[in-house]
């Protein structure tokens, strides 16, 4: 059985030469990604091996589903061995580090909504909760930014302790806790609220201040300062 070969196709149709003549916006996401993999393998052509590629992962089709596909995922694909693979996941990564560059400029500590939008594309893609952390100086400038720890796909793996060891670390006298929702609901849970009320309070016994614990969902966000829950209601 013969192949059919991107030469096959008419050179409007060809992804390259459509490019040339009328855009990169005018490409569809397949041929975007065909002209990066360049080509497919005996039994497919590269157009063909992109469609496998975006339709790869059980639940998320499509170019977010590259943000959910391993080494492992790929390389069991016909015609993407392990250098194809690598450069697809790093393309993805790219992509999120581009993402991110554009928030930086307009990035404001004393924006919830500014925050969120940055860290979102850190964590739009992971399985499971992860946990960031902020630390300023008296003046709310940037000390240090912490990955601190990763749990499960419902639970933040995190203890105070953990938290205020790096605090008093870097001299921080302000910190902003981070964490996202996998099922990209950002409604803090009671455990959310427990462990943040906890921060709150051993923070005032070390005169570092939690000033925000910020909870990130799918393009959506919570401040549990801004619905004034960092603290028990008296």
């Amino acid at each position: 059985m013969n192949t059919f070969t991107m030469k096959d196709l008419s050179v409007t149709e060809r992804p390259y030469e459509k490019c040339l003549k009328y855009g990169t916006s005018a490409l569809s996401d397949a041929e975007l990604l065909a002209i990066i993999i360049r080509c497919g393998s005996k039994h497919q052509n590269a157009l063909e091996l992109a469609h496998r590629i975006l339709n790869a992962h059980p639940i998320h089709k499509g170019i977010a589903g590259l943000n959910f596909l391993g080494i492992r995922d790929l390389t069991a694909l016909e015609g993407v061995g392990e250098v194809k693979a690598v450069q697809l996941q790093c393309m993805a990564e790219f992509s999120k580090r581009m993402a991110k560059a554009v928030y930086k400029p307009f990035l404001t500590f004393h924006s919830p909504a500014s925050i969120a939008d940055y860290f979102m594309e850190n964590t739009r893609y992971l399985e499971k909760e992860s946990v960031f952390l902020l630390l300023f100086d008296s003046r709310h400038r940037l000390l240090k930014e912490l990955h601190i720890s990763e749990g499960t796909v419902n639970q933040a793996m995190v203890s105070p302790r953990d938290l205020f060891i790096q605090a008093v670390r870097y001299e921080a006298v302000y910190l902003i806790l981070l964490h996202n929702h996998p099922s990209g609901d950002p409604t803090p849970s009671g455990q959310d609220l427990i462990l943040t009320r906890r921060i709150a309070e051993a923070g005032k016994l070390l005169d570092i201040e939690l000033s925000d614990h910020i909870i990130l969902g799918n393009n959506c966000y919570v401040s549990l300062a801004e619905r004034g829950l960092l603290y028990e209601k008296e």
